[in-house]
């Protein structure tokens, strides 16, 4: 195991407090931003992520990967929510979003619910930060404190979302390369990725796995045999693209350690998760201590997804508050 790795999990044992970088107008997030002008904030959004829950347990996944998407992107900024108008072209059009990205109503009924109670106060920015927390604690996470204070864009980047957001084929010297971009680590890398605990994937996805991996016309030799097997009775070769799997199938609704226990059963859906597993002797012995102690999992989950909430918000005078979040206030 590398130094560095050793090192970043030695810190965690430790309990070091969580990194808060200064953002663009260096104005530090702060979980007590909206304490005085918007103090429901918080329960508000909790309510309707709750009430959508509720009806279908898919969205904890769905708001998890828009907090997600959305960081990637210039940073954490609400872009990923702007639809195609004037001269913004939507990310939502991009590849990693366009038929998959979802939840966009649920962050409009959020938005309605707060613009009642306090108007242009609480950004769409920190909006899908809080329903990110929200999702996984209503899926059985850990709890963090998220902070707050990021305003909204003034524009997307449907190029940077093509090329910024780690893509299910990736190699991992390519994914750890994006993570980095961002001033996130390998350990970051393997912890975000526990994400994919909830879930689902498309057949277009992970197709190339069960049927031609490496342009040989054979699957993939890291992927459990049966597994594959069943895979392919709803992922044909051709045709069935948006057909829906569970990453991770064993405990699909519940957000724990599993997804790391499957990576070691060769039972990792995307090509970008059992690769931790299998070509890294570092990810694969954090993913081996994850899979054994789950409270280490999520205490260096929350770490992780609180620096990836981090990544370059607009605060003071940058930015601004959208009055509706899939549109700039001035058009």
């Amino acid at each position: 195991m590398g130094c560095s790795i050793r090192a970043s999990l030695l810190l965690l044992f430790s309990l070091i407090a969580f990194f808060s970088p200064l953002s663009k107008g260096d104005v530090e997030l702060s979980p007590q931003f909206y304490d005085y002008t918007c103090p429901k904030a918080q329960e508000i959004t909790r309510n309707v992520v709750a009430q959508a829950y509720a009806k279908d347990p898919r969205i904890a996944g769905s708001l998890l990967r828009l907090h997600f998407h959305d960081c990637f992107v210039k940073g954490c900024d609400a872009s990923i929510l702007l639809d195609s108008s004037g001269t913004i072209v939507s990310e939502k059009r991009s590849v990693p979003n366009r038929d998959s990205a979802r939840g966009f109503e649920v962050i409009d009924q959020i938005k309605l619910a707060l613009e009642k109670e306090c108007p242009l106060t609480v950004s769409c920015a920190d909006i899908l930060t809080i329903t990110a927390r929200d999702s996984v604690v209503m899926a059985g996470g850990p709890d963090w404190a998220v902070s707050l204070g990021r305003r909204d864009s003034l524009g997307g980047s449907v190029q940077g979302s093509n090329n910024d957001i780690p893509a299910p084929n990736n190699t991992l010297p390519t994914i750890l390369t994006k993570f980095k971009r961002q001033g996130l680590d390998l350990l970051d890398l393997v912890a975000l990725s526990g994400s994919h605990t909830i879930g689902d994937s498309r057949c277009t996805s992970f197709r190339q796995r069960l049927y031609n991996q490496t342009g040989n016309g054979q699957p993939d030799s890291t992927l459990d045999l049966s597994y594959a097997s069943q895979l392919r009775t709803r992922c044909p070769q051709s045709g069935g693209d948006q057909n829906l799997f569970f990453l991770d199938p064993a405990t699909p609704f519940k957000f724990d350690n599993q997804y790391y226990k499957n990576l070691i059963e060769h039972k990792g859906l995307l090509s970008s998760d059992e690769l931790l597993f299998t070509q890294n002797n570092d990810t694969m012995e954090i993913v081996e201590k994850f899979a054994e102690n789950q409270g280490l999992f999520f205490q260096t989950y929350v770490n992780s997804i609180i620096k990836m909430g981090n990544i370059s918000p607009l605060t003071g005078s940058n930015g601004e508050i959208r009055k509706i979040c899939r549109r700039v206030n001035h058009t």
